[in-house]
């Protein structure tokens, strides 16, 4: 990147945690202290950091990084992700899948089954935010039909999605890390699968234990028209066989209106509204991520990133080390831009270096990256995922920040813990097949 480093650069992500978090400890309230407003100080920060570029400038550097592919899709992918959401409650399409999926279900494993959904999802969709679009509105619906915490049924499907981020083909940090590593996807998929697939089943049976007491709920209250369901269930099932997040949602979308007018829950002169209500929703989240884009980017224009990139490099001696290192890296870029894709495109150049000096396997780095940076973005405050995630109980009965969903993203925290142990431990027993054929 040629930049100097300047850990200084960080300060405006500092200022951030301090400001947010410390307000939120102070007042006993995360909404005491808008998300948006200590982003936008971390924001001013940079700008005065960045004093070696006219003011102009600091704007078309901020502006190069916003017309990034990813910031660009993440944006739209939440106004689509908005709309569907204001159509298909409007509909009746939330409560209608909520009761039908609680009749089907025993409340116990309501919760593990958001799960499961979500990973699913999020394999065939490639795409985290748009397997919690798809799946937080009726993880709320589940919440307030059984009693169990918004926090924890949240948590599953962030946990859900993070699964299939960091696995599927199709998806963007898969994509990332295998080409700038140099190796199939097909190997990446198998390795990568080999060290996530313990902290998934661990995930299921910490939220069995969670819920295996069950909850009350009448029966009686949980009626539903299976027609209100298609919307959600074409969803689904498109996601499901991989087709595109936005003809998936469009054609959502469209199905809500055509059941909604048909059902008599949406009248033909409410179409609109409700579709914009669902849009309007999703204002704060995409400007959120903008301003977040515009920090990044003025965080590495004054070395930040090369910081964190320097301070790993240096300390790493050996090919565990730098196995570490690799992941290490990786992690702090994603701290530094809250976006998994663009911290591999960051880190892939120097990994790959890394690697080739400790003759680590190719498909070891390119998994080493998608694990560490999606174990960061699943559990990131300011993160799209969390912060889209809280988002979505706006309005429900009970109001989560990013925080407060945290300690029951399980999946994320026990796929970082699996990575480390891989490095320190388990490679010797994973590697071993690969081993023998490269000694034969």
């Amino acid at each position: 990147m040629g930049k100097e480093e300047n850990p200084k650069a960080l300060l405006p992500i500092a200022a951030f945690l301090v400001i947010y978090i410390g307000g939120g400890i102070f007042y006993h309230d995360f909404y005491k202290m808008p998300a948006i407003v200590v982003f936008l100080i971390g924001l001013a920060i940079a700008m005065m950091q960045t004093r070696h570029l006219s003011f102009s400038d600091r704007i078309s550097v901020m502006a190069k990084d916003l017309g990034d592919d990813n910031i660009i899709t993440m944006c739209l992918v939440f106004l689509a992700a908005g709309a569907f959401t204001g159509a298909v409650t409007a509909a009746g399409g939330v409560d209608s899948t909520v009761n039908l999926g609680l009749t089907l279900l025993p409340a116990s494993f309501a919760i593990i089954g958001l799960f499961l959904i979500g990973c699913f999802i999020s394999l065939s969709m490639g795409t985290s935010v748009g397997t919690i679009a798809a799946l937080a509105p009726i993880a709320v619906g589940i919440s307030e039909k059984t009693g169990f915490a918004m926090a924890l049924c949240i948590g599953a499907v962030v946990s859900g999605a993070m699964f299939g981020d960091n696995l599927s083909m199709i998806s963007d940090t898969t994509i990332a890390a295998t080409k700038t590593q140099g190796c199939d996807m097909k190997d990446k998929f198998e390795m990568n699968f080999k060290i996530v697939i313990i902290p998934a089943i661990l995930t299921i049976v910490l939220l069995f234990l969670f819920t295996m007491k069950g909850a009350a709920y009448s029966q009686e209250d949980l009626s539903y028209n299976i027609f209100q369901v298609i919307p959600y269930l074409v969803v689904l099932v498109g996601a499901l066989l991989g087709f595109n997040v936005f003809g998936v949602l469009i054609t959502g979308i469209i199905l809500s209106v055509i059941v909604g007018i048909s059902t008599g829950t949406m009248p033909i002169d409410s179409i609109f509204t409700s579709i914009g209500g669902g849009v309007t929703a999703m204002y704060d989240i995409t400007v959120i991520s903008i301003v977040v884009c515009c920090i990044s980017a003025l965080v590495k224009e004054n070395g930040g990133i090369d910081a964190i990139l320097g301070f790993v490099r240096r300390r790493v001696h050996s090919k565990k080390g730098a196995e570490l290192g690799i992941g290490l890296i990786s992690a702090g870029v994603d701290l530094a831009t809250a976006n998994n894709t663009v911290a591999i495109i960051v880190t892939g150049d120097i990994a790959k270096n890394i690697s080739e000096e400790y003759g680590i396997e190719p498909k070891v780095s390119a998994s080493i990256l998608d694990i560490f940076t999606s174990t960061i973005q699943g559990i990131l405050p300011y993160g799209a995922q969390l912060l889209y995630a809280a988002a979505a109980t706006t309005g429900s009965t009970v109001v989560l920040s990013a925080f407060n969903i945290i300690p029951y993203v399980f999946y994320p925290l026990l796929m970082g813990l699996a990575g480390v142990l891989y490095i320190f431990v388990g490679s010797r027993f994973i590697n071993t097949k690969a081993n023998k054929e490269i000694k034969e």
